[in-house]
C-alpha cells in the first residue's frame, strides 16, 4: 500500500480547530425536519452549507426546493473535461431531540470534550458532509490543483430523517445535473477507529404503522373488562407472533428471495475483529438476540429483521384512567437484504396481519411511501478498490469489507443515475445516532477526510484503467 501523503495529513491536522469551529457553527442550527416549528431552521441549515461550499470555491451552488425542505446541490468541474464525475449524497437535517435526556450538552450547544464533539448532527450527518469538504480542501492544497481531479457534485438533502419523501422526485427531475460515474453515499458507519473497514452494502427498510381498534370509545374497565376487545392486548399478541421461537420472521414467503452472502463475503466478515462484550458495550445493547444459527454481524449486516419501534395505547403521558382503550397502535421497521423488495414485503405483511388478527377487532395498516430497497456495491468495481486502498493508506493497514445494518437511498440513486454506489461514513456504533448525547469522534472525521482526499486523487486513474 502507498504511504500516507504528509501534505494531506498535515493540512488536516494543522487545521483541526478551524474545521471543528465550522462543524460547531452548523450544529447550532437546529435543522429538525420532523418538527414544523423548525422548518425555517432547515432552510437556515441549507443556507449555511451553501455559503460554506462557496467559501471553499465551488463555482456552482444551488438550492432545490421540490415541495419539501431544501436540498443543496454543488458542482465543481474538473479541469480535465474527460475526468470522471463523483456524486456525494448525504443530508443536513437532523433527528428530533428530547432535551431532558441529554446529559453532556444541550442538543444544539455543541462542545468538544476528550476528542469528541457532542451535539445533534455531529455524526449524523453534518460531520460526514464536512469531512468531504475538508477532504476537498486538503486534496487541492496537496496537489496544487485549481480544481478537483474529478468533477465533484454534492447532493445534500433536508428530509432524510423523515423518510426522504421528495428525494426520488428531485433525483429524477435533475438526473441530467446529477449524472455521475460513481456515487458515494455518506450516511453510514465505520467499524472502529483502529481497524479500516469499507462498507459494501446496506439493508433496505420498510416502515409500517398498524392501528388496532377495539371498543368504539374508551370504556371503564370495571364495566367491560374480560368481555370487551382490548386493542393493546391484541397488538401485543401480534407483536409476539412476529417471530417464531428461533427468531425467524413469520411473514408468509418472507425468506423466499433472501440472497445469501457469497463465500468470499463470509470469509471477509469472519476476519473482522469482533468481541461480543465489546459490541454490547459500544452499542449499549443488553444482550444478543435474534435469528438462531447466525452470528451478530451476520444478523445486523446480511439477515433481514423486524422490529417494533413504537407501541402506543391507553394513557402513556397522563394518570391512568382505568379504561380499556379504544385504539392502540404500533410502528414497525423491517430491515431487508438482497434480493428482497420493499413492495413485496409490504404485501406479505398485509397478508400476515389479515390472517393473524382475531375477529372482533378492526385495523388499518399503512406504510411509508418512501421505503428503500437494499443495495450492495458491485464487488469488482474499480471505484470500490480505490476506496479500499484510500482507507488502507490512511490507517496503514489492509481494510476489511463490512456492511451496515441501516438503510440509505443507494438503490434509488444507482437505478436512476445508472452509476454504482459506494459507501463511506465517519460514524461509529457508539455515536448514539437518533439518541441523546450524540457525538462524533474527531479522529474519525479527520481520518475520514484523509481517506476521501486520497480517493479524489486516485479515482480518475482507476476508472480510466
Amino acid at each position: 500500500m502507498q504511504d500516507a501523503d504528509p501534505a494531506v495529513h498535515d493540512y488536516l491536522h494543522d487545521r483541526v480547530g478551524t474545521l471543528l469551529d465550522g462543524l460547531a457553527a452548523w450544529v447550532r442550527v437546529p435543522s429538525v425536519s420532523a418538527d414544523p416549528a423548525h422548518e425555517r431552521d432547515v432552510t437556515r441549515s441549507a443556507r449555511w452549507l451553501q455559503a460554506h461550499l462557496r467559501e471553499t470555491g465551488f463555482p456552482e451552488v444551488e438550492e432545490w426546493d421540490s415541495d419539501g425542505l431544501q436540498t443543496v446541490f454543488g458542482c465543481w468541474p474538473a479541469e480535465d473535461p474527460d475526468a470522471p464525475t463523483l456524486l456525494v449524497y448525504s443530508h443536513h437535517d437532523v433527528r428530533a431531540v428530547k432535551d431532558q435526556e441529554w446529559q453532556e450538552v444541550a442538543p444544539f450547544a455543541p462542545a468538544l470534550r476528550q476528542g469528541r464533539m457532542y451535539g445533534r448532527g455531529t455524526s449524523d450527518a453534518k460531520g460526514q458532509v464536512l469531512a468531504h469538504v475538508w477532504a476537498l480542501r486538503a486534496h487541492l492544497e496537496a496537489t496544487g490543483r485549481g480544481a478537483p481531479a474529478v468533477t465533484l457534485k454534492y447532493l445534500i438533502e433536508g428530509e432524510e430523517e423523515v423518510g426522504s419523501p421528495h428525494l426520488a422526485d428531485v433525483v429524477r427531475e435533475h438526473a441530467d445535473r446529477l449524472a455521475a460515474d460513481v456515487v458515494v453515499v455518506s450516511d453510514t458507519m465505520l467499524w472502529s477507529l483502529e481497524e479500516p473497514a469499507v462498507c459494501t452494502g446496506v439493508r433496505g427498510s420498510l416502515n409500517a404503522h398498524l392501528e388496532v381498534r377495539g371498543p368504539r370509545r374508551d370504556v371503564h374497565s370495571g364495566v367491560v373488562a374480560g368481555a370487551a376487545p382490548n386493542p393493546l392486548t391484541e397488538l401485543c399478541r401480534l407483536a409476539g407472533l412476529l417471530h417464531d421461537d428461533q427468531g425467524r420472521i413469520t411473514l408468509p414467503g418472507f425468506y423466499d428471495s433472501v440472497a445469501e452472502p457469497t463465500a468470499e463475503e463470509r470469509r471477509g466478515m469472519a476476519a473482522v475483529p469482533f468481541d461480543t462484550d465489546d459490541w454490547l458495550d459500544r452499542t449499549r445493547s443488553r444482550s444478543v438476540q435474534g435469528e438462531a444459527g447466525f452470528g451478530v454481524l451476520e444478523r445486523v449486516w446480511t439477515r433481514p429483521a423486524a422490529e417494533v419501534v413504537t407501541l402506543l395505547g391507553g394513557d402513556p403521558d397522563d394518570p391512568a384512567r382505568g379504561v380499556v382503550p379504544a385504539v392502540a397502535s404500533a410502528d414497525l421497521t423491517l430491515r431487508l437484504v438482497p434480493d428482497q423488495k420493499a413492495d413485496t414485503v409490504m404485501a406479505q405483511l398485509r397478508t400476515w396481519v389479515a390472517e393473524q388478527i382475531r375477529d372482533g377487532f378492526a385495523y388499518e395498516l399503512t406504510t411509508s411511501p418512501t421505503n428503500q430497497d437494499p443495495y450492495v456495491t458491485p464487488p469488482g468495481h474499480p471505484a470500490l478498490a480505490s476506496l479500499e486502498d484510500a482507507m488502507s493508506r490512511t490507517l496503514q493497514r489492509p481494510a476489511y469489507r463490512i456492511r451496515n445494518g441501516g438503510g440509505a437511498p443507494a438503490a434509488l440513486l444507482a437505478e436512476v443515475l445508472g452509476a454504482p454506489a459506494l459507501f463511506f461514513g465517519t460514524g461509529l456504533p457508539e455515536d448514539h445516532w437518533h439518541d441523546s448525547d450524540e457525538k462524533a469522534e474527531v479522529q474519525a472525521l479527520v481520518q475520514g477526510a484523509e481517506t476521501l482526499a486520497y480517493l479524489l486523487e486516485d479515482l480518475p486513474r482507476r476508472l480510466r484503467a
